[in-house]
């Protein structure tokens, strides 16, 4: 059983934080039941995920916190830990091993070679788990162990759109060009935010992902 905090965020928000001390695929996929569950109450504005944590804003005019409370504890404990239906999404993506991105130092980091990196990277099934950041940004778990790089202590200031990126155990993509810390090892044409659209954010949480190199 997973141990869980419940705190408040503010007048009308909880978080429930199920964190450990590495991520858990099972915990998340929990976290996004609940979320997808409390959506529907009448009583909750927003649930939103996040890396195995749980913010949800309730309607306080006509609920007491102690209510949403209890709608949390309620939904976690009804919840399954079962993987979240999901779209299958496809990402075309250039790698490269150019001065553009950091394949070198990948490589160095995991001791393997530029074919293995990118067999790695493109044969896992990778699951949205939260969007923030960024408008549009993605966490995305499923990455290789070994390609399980530390974040830089010091971002880079302007990593451009496009750029399909790894940090710690996360994969993600950039939907515009903004600072990172996150290692780059290819491109893509990919749209993750367009603010035209009935849903600016292209993913949603709980869609699985894999990366398809591109000719």
């Amino acid at each position: 059983m997973t141990d869980i905090r419940i705190s408040h965020a503010g007048e009308n928000a909880l978080l429930l934080d199920a964190s450990s001390p590495t991520f858990r695929s099972d915990v998340q996929a929990r976290v996004i039941n609940v979320a997808n569950a409390l959506g529907c109450h009448t009583g909750v504005k927003q649930a939103i995920p996040g890396v195995n944590n749980l913010l949800i804003i309730f309607d306080i005019i006509a609920h007491d916190p102690s209510e949403a409370w209890l709608w949390l504890e309620e939904a976690w404990g009804q919840a399954t830990s079962h993987d979240p239906d999901g779209r299958l999404i496809e990402i075309p993506v250039h790698y490269s091993h150019d001065t553009d991105t950091d394949m070198e130092v990948i490589m160095r980091y995991a001791g393997l070679t530029v074919a293995e990196v990118i067999q790695l990277h493109a044969n896992a099934l990778y699951r949205v788990n939260a969007i923030g950041a960024m408008p549009g940004f993605v966490y995305l778990s499923g990455l290789s162990h070994r390609l399980a790089i530390p974040r830089r202590q010091v971002p880079r200031l302007a990593v451009e759109k496009g750029a399909v990126i790894i940090g710690g155990g996360n994969a993600g993509v950039m939907p515009c060009t903004a600072p990172t810390g996150w290692y780059q090892l290819g491109r893509t044409d990919f749209e993750l935010f367009d603010s035209t659209r009935n849903s600016p954010c292209f993913f949603q949480i709980g869609d699985r992902v894999r990366f398809v190199g591109a000719q």
